[in-house]
């Protein structure tokens, strides 16, 4: 009896699918243009997103115009979202801000755009370019909106994007360090500060550059460590008076301790 009953319930299940495929394929077919509208609504809401992208895509053209114009141009790219397609999505919504922008859909499609540009950006290993394009989007966006509801995500993005830019530039000065070119490495890790002042990563930048004047400075010849303590001294000074709490104060107090008992010779 229950191997009758499992089968009548396959059954069912495969009969709601072929009807609901068959329903969606004579939507496509149709040129019943409230009937496919209304349909891509019925998908939307049911999650359905790769169904209503193919309905509303093929309302474009028939709506273009038209009070619904708008509507299914926002949903395209909502639906396009909601499925996960940011890089399609985004660009749907950058080209509904272009053509609508007095639409009641133009402040959420600009946050929107926002968010599928935050959601293509890479760690801070990778490239950046997208990271700088997400921040160019969001200083716009604050600029034509102070104040809105998406202010606390706003806010969330332009921390979480500025730390990996702060910690690529970070990095990849430290890396002359790790490969034991340290004139490189306190030119770089320089550079880094010069471009940024506020750098997340400042406490270890500046250490980095002691460390480099350091190293740079006991593995010279003789004749020129003097004038390359000189500078690492000025470093450690820079160092503690900035951060005297610092956890490396130790290791720059040990290195400072060094220089001195060199230059008092």
């Amino acid at each position: 009896m229950r191997y009758f009953i499992k089968i009548a319930l396959s059954l069912l299940v495969v009969l709601q699918m072929v009807g609901c495929k068959s329903q969606y394929d004579a939507l496509l077919k149709s040129n019943d243009v409230d009937a496919k509208y209304k349909g891509a609504f019925e998908y939307f809401n049911r999650g359905k997103y790769s169904r209503a992208v193919e309905l509303f895509d093929q309302l474009q053209l028939a709506t273009r115009g038209t009070s619904k114009d708008d509507t299914v141009q926002f949903y395209l790219g909502l639906s396009n979202f909601k499925y996960g397609d940011y890089t399609i999505a985004e660009a749907n919504f950058d080209n509904f801000i272009s053509y609508f922008p007095r639409s009641p859909f133009t402040q959420e499609a600009k946050y929107l755009r926002i968010e599928c540009l935050y959601r293509s950006t890479y760690r801070f290993e990778l490239d950046q370019q997208p990271t700088h394009k997400a921040l160019s989007a969001i200083d716009v966006f604050m600029y034509e909106y102070p104040t809105s509801k998406y202010d606390e995500r706003i806010k969330f993005m332009v921390e979480d994007l500025q730390e990996r830019l702060d910690r690529k530039s970070y990095e990849a000065a430290r890396l002359y360090y790790i490969m034991e070119d340290y004139k490189a490495a306190s030119y770089a890790l320089k550079t880094a500060l010069k471009d940024n002042s506020d750098n997340q990563y400042r406490e270890h930048i500046v250490y980095y550059i002691v460390a480099s004047n350091y190293q740079y400075a006991i593995n010279s010849i003789r004749s020129r460590q003097r004038d390359r303590f000189l500078a690492l001294v000025d470093e450690y000074y820079n160092f503690i008076s900035e951060y005297p709490e610092s956890s490396y104060r130790v290791e720059v107090d040990k290195m400072f301790a060094r220089a001195q008992e060199f230059l008092n010779r």
